[in-house]
């Protein structure tokens, strides 16, 4: 079973629900495992959708999600990110986002190319 990690940032949660929304389809037909960061997780489940929440970002969320990519558990890591607000967690951001590149496991940082890596499973 593949799992998919999902984070949005506070800015972008309403753009995660839509995209999740738009690609229920291709989620269920492949039996997609979600894991997520606390907030983000909660947003999903109110939209319908069966996720675990793990914690949120700024409290170590996007430090869990990092353990599993590094431990091999999650396979793609979907990362709605405000590029134009601060984080206070700006460096577990980093640290998630190099493990996906030592990992070689995709990571979208937007929904366009979100999009494209699910058309491709």
């Amino acid at each position: 079973m593949m799992t998919i990690a999902i984070i949005a940032h506070d800015g972008k949660k309403a753009d995660m629900v839509q995209f999740l929304n738009e690609h229920r389809e291709i989620l269920d037909s492949k039996k997609i495992k979600l894991v997520s960061t606390g907030t983000t997780g909660e947003k999903a489940k109110k939209a319908g959708f069966n996720v675990e929440a793990l914690l949120s970002g700024p409290l170590g969320g996007d430090a869990q999600i990092a353990a599993g990519v590094a431990e091999k558990d999650i396979h793609m890591v979907i990362f709605f990110r405000d590029p134009l607000a601060k984080h206070p967690h700006e460096p577990d951001i980093f640290m998630l986002m190099r493990l996906c590149d030592v990992y070689d496991v995709p990571l979208a940082t937007n929904p366009s190319t979100a999009e494209l890596l699910l058309k491709g499973l």
